[in-house]
């Protein structure tokens, strides 16, 4: 009977070389649209050695940015920060003072 190895990742985050979560996505994404504009530019008609530095340096900008990002925040800190950004600062209310209490208490009357 053949031994199979027990998947013991159960439940973790998936990680990929040091890349854990959303940044994979980043960075699988980032190489997937990488290409596609490599692509076009290359059926555009621009040189190829334009294209090929293009698609060489953007990439080494692109891992170095990922792993730099998952490094920095973490693996959940991309998510808080984003959350954080889009908390408002400050909640305005532009109804007048005493109608605040004034709709209250027709709630409660009915």
């Amino acid at each position: 009977m053949a031994k199979y190895p027990v998947n013991k990742g159960i439940g973790r985050s998936p990680e990929f070389k040091g890349l854990k979560s959303q940044y994979l996505f980043i960075f699988a994404g980032g190489l997937l649209a990488l290409f596609v504009v490599f692509v076009i530019m290359y059926m555009a008609g621009i040189g190829q050695w334009v294209c090929i530095g293009f698609g060489v340096i953007s990439a080494l900008v692109l891992v170095w940015a990922t792993f730099s990002m998952n490094t920095k925040y973490g693996e959940w800190g991309l998510m808080k920060l984003h959350a954080l950004r889009s908390h408002p600062r400050y909640i305005i209310s532009r109804r007048k003072f005493l109608r605040l209490f004034s709709s209250t208490i027709k709630n409660r009357k009915a």
